[in-house]
């Protein structure tokens, strides 16, 4: 539980901290195909980020009775933003296409993990 949210809360900076890095220390650098990418990148991190987060709340004894969706949704989401924004931020940089066939793999992860609170949340106590 308390990791979940750290971690979400840690992809969270990162994300802001990469955004500007982007906007900034990349411009000039990056054509802007690449900058569409690495924008692409911060907000799915930023998105599953918050996801992670959620799920770290949602993770709460009073909540749910049985964490394990809810513990595969929050490695789904993690691995999801490092196969995917990971890819991504790779990509832009160095123009490698190749790369583009590993971000399908995170946006799959990224889908099993919704999935996954969705199965979470339906078994809860919540009501």
């Amino acid at each position: 539980m308390k990791g979940s949210i750290i971690t979400g809360a840690v992809f969270g900076f990162l994300a802001v901290a990469l955004g500007a890095f982007g906007a900034h220390a990349l411009k000039g650098v990056l054509d802007a195909y690449g900058e569409s990418i690495w924008d692409t990148a911060v907000q799915y991190q930023m998105f599953h980020a918050a996801g992670i987060i959620l799920v770290g709340i949602l993770m709460h004894p009073r909540l749910i009775g049985d964490t394990s969706p809810l513990k595969w949704s929050f490695l789904a989401m993690t691995f999801g933003i490092l196969f995917f924004s990971g890819s991504l931020y790779v990509l832009a940089v160095s123009g490698i296409s190749v790369l583009g066939a590993i971000t399908p793999i995170g946006g799959v992860l990224f889908l099993i993990g919704w999935t996954l609170v969705i199965v979470g949340v339906a078994k809860s106590r919540i009501y």
